[in-house]
């Protein structure tokens, strides 16, 4: 069945980019709406669909809308709402960003969990992969491939010695995006920081929001949460990016030094081609291989 969440959840923190404060409250919405956002700070702002067509910028994040009424940031809240198996929600800002947090989903789904999870008298409408697709550019791709079940795999490769190369190969079956994915953060090079931060950008950043790397090092005092932290944090992006699918995908998803621009085009180029894919109601067979079946508050303490 589809689902929302029992009660509101408030979250509380600062926009990555703009640096501003911002309250969230994730509240529950009623079957087949879907998740949206609306910027109740702009007057008369119309609600914002979390679709892939009306993504308008993925350089240094997914924003969805345009102008003023944007709202930035989206990848990780959209992740947690996947990852928890919520399908509909309805989320109130008042600024122009997600907050950041910790830099990783694990407090959204701690607040998803703790609000409790409210099933609808509706069928959960799955997106089924009929045939591979493919989206390649700068050396990077994205492909989704009939699967079974939802998977991804991703692989990375940075210049910088401390991350190197890393690849990951999960099943994105009930509990694995909380106990493998959830909490590991936005990662950065210390020099891209600096750049950023002396043009205006990630003006909220510190060391209690990202992983900051230099050469050989891990500035952030406690280092790593996994040895392949950065990785893991690629996947979680990966999953928030595709839940603008406007639902779960029963594919696999393969990245390659793909990010939010590279994943969006992959979804724009699969929607846009009828004979690759089929929406379908979830039997309950296949209901219980998606990331968000029979979850609990206690999986938080499985995370590896």
């Amino acid at each position: 069945m589809q689902t929302t969440l029992s009660t509101d959840v408030i979250f509380k923190g600062i926009g990555l980019h703009s640096g501003q404060p911002v309250e969230m409250v994730v509240r529950p919405a009623h079957a087949n709406s879907g998740i949206s956002f609306h910027r109740i700070d702009l007057q008369s702002a119309p609600v914002l669909p979390a679709r892939f067509d009306m993504v308008s910028d993925t350089r240094l994040c997914t924003k969805l809308g345009s102008g003023r009424n944007s709202v930035g940031t989206i990848e990780h809240i959209m992740a947690a709402l996947a990852g928890c198996g919520i399908h509909n929600a309805y989320i109130t800002l008042n600024g122009p960003e997600v907050p950041i947090m910790d830099g990783s989903s694990a407090e959204f789904v701690a607040g998803i969990l703790d609000a409790g999870i409210f099933e609808l008298d509706a069928k959960i409408k799955v997106l089924k992969i009929l045939k591979p697709m493919r989206f390649e550019d700068e050396g990077g791709y994205a492909e989704l491939w009939p699967c079974a079940n939802p998977k991804i795999s991703f692989e990375i490769e940075f210049d910088v010695p401390i991350i190197g190369r890393q690849s990951k190969n999960l099943s994105m079956a009930n509990g694995s995006f909380i106990r493998e994915l959830c909490n590991s953060r936005t990662f950065c090079k210390k020099v891209d920081v600096d750049y950023m931060q002396a043009n205006g950008l990630g003006l909220g950043g510190s060391l209690e929001n990202a992983v900051v790397v230099d050469d050989e090092k891990v500035l952030n005092p406690t280092g790593f949460r996994h040895s392949d932290e950065c990785v893991r944090h690629k996947m979680l992006d990966a999953l928030g990016d595709l839940y603008l699918a406007g639902g779960p995908i029963l594919g696999h998803y393969v990245g390659h030094k793909a990010g939010h621009r590279i994943t969006n085009k992959l979804l724009r180029v699969l929607l846009a081609n009828q004979e690759a894919f089929e929406w379908i109601d979830c039997d309950m067979g296949t209901a219980c291989l998606l990331p968000g079946s029979d979850l609990k508050e206690s999986d938080l303490a499985l995370i590896a």
